[in-house]
């Protein structure tokens, strides 16, 4: 029997973003859902036919979403929160797909204003989910037949059996959140496992021989009850559902508890061996007689080669205590976290691009690794060959910059006085009211800035033009900004195209490429640098805008940068150096671009780290070794200027309890975060910690198209003012505004001001008594 080549998922927005174009074409009402469902359906049928191609046994289905894997496992299972019900009823034109956007991305017409779900981070990636809400009378029932739909159509595309891929229902209830007090959600296990019976039953029926259980929480750190869920619901799906086979797996981690895993009654289990290469000793030891092992050998979240001599060396130790067919090739996870193709790419270094592998490179790789185990020597030494080359470039190694992050010391990460001295410094100089109002950065990128970037890198337009039309779009956002009132203004960052991509293509040991893609959310796509190299800043990066803008107002004006631990999270890093070397190069090149701004008269200076928390290990004992350096760095790039400089930082979806005094260890004066979506229940942990510093609690989602009301706001800060001392609070949105619309963006703005004058109105006379 031969070794099966599994794939645990693919990239669903196309090669060239046709979900996303299709999809935001559908929300503005360009086209119907036939068009939308038509890209659709064409994304899946090539992603079908390149795996097959490829020579992937097990061709994963249902791993295509048209906005999140986990709001498509809500929609399945009738979770659907009360709140959206008049979607459907209120207009008969509205149809399933409709009532899913409207969980997604909120509603407002028909005469229907209804908040999104909350959305946050899976797991230390960069991608986001839609939370599931559960109340303690929930319900579950079969409502969405995509699962089965799509398993139909993929077996006529292919000719042959797909693997159904479902999020298992222990994982499913732990990504989810209850919405009011008095139990746990764990505890609705033994009403949800039925349901999944009847999919898995239904499967069956329809032709299914192998079904993949995502259950990444198998690598969290678990309770005793969360255990125990796992063994109910795999003892009743087997009992249940004996002739599907069950593939469980997990990814990211390595598994928290071996022996309750590996015993659980599924024929396949998938372990990551990229991530944790030192589980498979233990797992080969622990596993019963019959147990498949699927070996995530080739990295599904990162854009390097393959180390075939290493991933070889797995296999062939499973293969030795197991034996060949009770072992699987696979991807570490869904491949969903890496870009499309590398053909694509056609101005990357040939040398740089020699080490680098996209998801249709990374399933060739899995093919590859099994014909190199049937002897195919000449694959292996081309590997080889490549593997070295990345070794012994020169194109990577400084030692200047290596020996300047060796020279760090710890009075580099430190600012002059503590934050109390600092603040009634600023607080003087400044003479801010009371809820200084904020955005968080960017403003709307709108076709016509696109072109112009567009224009500039293909020669239509010189640099001298392009800038020119920069300054009128960033005059127009500053007298537009000081019209509605805003207090701390920013630049709009017209000149950038990402957060992220911007600085790495002024830093030194980057790469970019045209068509790296990766999904972040929705239809929110990002493209992340390619960190090769040792990284040092040559000239300055922002200094000239931020300087420009600051010379068209009286007021003060932010000076934008994003910090090194989300430059490093969100790009794909360099594995052959330990990351925390790698983030304190970027620490150094933020440290010099920070002060360059406050030499250049700019008072206000935000450091963006909306990955902080994201980065942390997925286990609990990890997370002090990981937060030490992270914080560090991050006060490596704020602590170089003086105490007159306010630094303010940014984070996104956090959930900040059991991280709080590392927050405060940043030493940050403002933290500006996203808490409108959770209405303001993130606070609570400012609140028990007694954060020294000013937080300004997002107080709209900006990830929805919605118009928050005046009155809406009003009773957010009233929440935030009853946890947190007045006098620290700003008001500000969650997030910045790149992806929205002008006529939203000022309407929402307008109302967040109108709602900062009336709250002054009501707590300036606390404050004075």
């Amino acid at each position: 029997m031969r070794m099966l080549k599994n794939n645990l998922g693919y990239p669903r927005v196309g090669a060239h973003r046709e979900l996303k174009k299709a999809s935001e074409q559908y929300w503005q009402g360009k086209t119907g859902r036939q068009e939308l469902f038509a890209a659709a359906r064409k994304i899946r049928e090539e992603n079908w036919k390149l795996q097959q191609e490829a020579g992937i046994d097990l061709i994963p289905c249902n791993d295509f979403s048209f906005y999140d894997q986990v709001l498509d496992t809500s929609l399945m299972l009738g979770v659907i929160p009360q709140r959206y019900t008049d979607v459907l009823a209120k207009n008969s034109q509205n149809s399933e797909i409709d009532l899913y956007f409207a969980m997604a991305r909120g509603y407002q017409k028909d005469g229907l204003d209804i908040t999104a779900m909350e959305m946050t981070k899976w797991f230390d990636t960069n991608y986001h989910y839609i939370v599931p809400e559960f109340t303690a009378d929930q319900q579950f029932r079969l409502f969405s037949d995509k699962v089965f739909e799509e398993f139909n159509l993929a077996k006529q595309i292919t000719g042959s059996t797909p693997k159904p891929v479902l999020i298992g229902p222990v994982s499913y209830l732990l990504l989810g959140k209850e919405k009011e007090a008095g139990f746990d959600k764990i505890d609705l296990i033994k009403k949800l496992v039925p349901v999944y019976v009847e999919i898995l039953t239904k499967l069956k029926a329809q032709g299914a021989v192998w079904v993949q259980l995502d259950e990444p929480f198998l690598v969290m750190d678990l309770t005793q009850k969360e255990k125990d869920a796992f063994t109910y619901a795999y003892k009743e799906i087997n009992k249940q559902c004996p002739e599907i086979k069950t593939l469980l797996t997990t990814y990211f981690e390595n598994l928290n508890d071996i022996s309750l895993t590996v015993n659980l009654p599924v024929n396949a289990l998938h372990i990551d061996l990229v991530r944790a290469p030192e589980q498979l000793n233990d797992v080969l030891v622990q596993s019963p007689e019959k147990l498949i092992l699927s070996l995530g050998v080739v990295d599904g979240r990162n854009i390097w080669k393959n180390d075939y001599i290493r991933s070889l060396g797995h296999i062939k130790k499973a293969i030795a205590v197991v034996g060949k067919d009770r072992v699987m090739i696979a991807p570490s996870c869904s491949l969903l976290h890496t870009p499309f193709d590398l053909d694509l790419e056609t101005t990357i270094n040939p040398e740089i691009k020699n080490w680098m592998a996209f998801a249709k490179q990374k399933l060739n790789e899995v093919n590859e690794l099994d014909k190199i185990l049937r002897d195919d020597n000449e694959l292996l030494h081309n590997n080889l060959k490549a593997i070295s080359s990345r070794n012994l470039s020169k194109l990577i190694h400084k030692q200047e910059i290596k020996k300047r992050v060796e020279a760090i010391t710890e009075a580099d990460a430190n600012r002059a006085s503590q934050f109390i001295a600092r603040q009634k410094i600023q607080q003087d100089n400044f003479k801010l009211p009371l809820f200084p109002t904020t955005t968080i950065g960017s403003f709307p990128q709108t076709d016509d800035i696109r072109q112009l970037r567009s224009r500039l890198k293909k020669g239509e337009l010189t640099t001298e033009q392009y800038d020119a039309e920069i300054e009128k779009a960033t005059i127009a956002a500053i007298r537009w900004q000081e019209e509605i009132g805003l207090d701390v203004l920013v630049h709009g960052e017209f000149e950038r195209n990402d957060m992220v991509e911007y600085f790495g293509e002024l830093l030194d040991g980057f790469l970019f490429t045209k068509n790296g893609w990766v999904q972040s959310y929705g239809s929110r796509c990002v493209k992340p640098p390619v960190i090769y190299g040792d990284v040092s800043r040559p000239n300055d990066m922002t200094v000239r805008w931020s300087s420009f803008a600051q010379a068209n107002t009286e007021k003060l004006m932010k000076g934008m940068l994003t910090g090194p631990v989300t430059i490093l999270q969100w790009s794909f890093v360099r594995d052959d150096q330990p990351r925390a070397e790698t983030t304190n190069q970027i620490a150094l090149a933020i440290r010099d671009e920070v002060v360059a701004l406050e030499q250049a008269g700019i008072k206000v200076i935000q450091i963006d780290e909306p990955a902080i928390r994201e980065g942390l290990p997925l286990r609990k004992a990890d997370w002090a070794a990981y937060l030490d350096w992270a914080v560090k760095a991050f006060r490596i790039s704020a602590s170089g200027v003086k105490d007159e400089t306010q630094i303010h930082t940014h984070m996104c979806y956090s959930e900040f309890n059991d991280i709080i005094e590392h927050i405060a260890q940043m030493d940050a004066d403002v933290i500006t975060i996203e808490t409108s979506r959770s209405q303001m229940e993130l606070l609570e942990a400012f609140s028990d910690f007694k954060y020294p510093a000013e937080i300004g609690p997002g107080v709209y989602d900006i990830h929805s198209p919605r118009v928050p009301t005046v009155e809406e706001m009003v009773s957010l800060l009233e929440k935030a003012a009853a946890i947190l001392p007045v006098e620290n609070l700003w008001v500000n949105p969650d997030c910045g505004l790149k992806t929205r619309k002008w006529p939203e963006t000022q309407t929402a703005l307008e109302n967040m001001v109108k709602a900062a004058k009336a709250a002054r109105e009501v707590f300036s006379k606390q404050v004075v008594n």
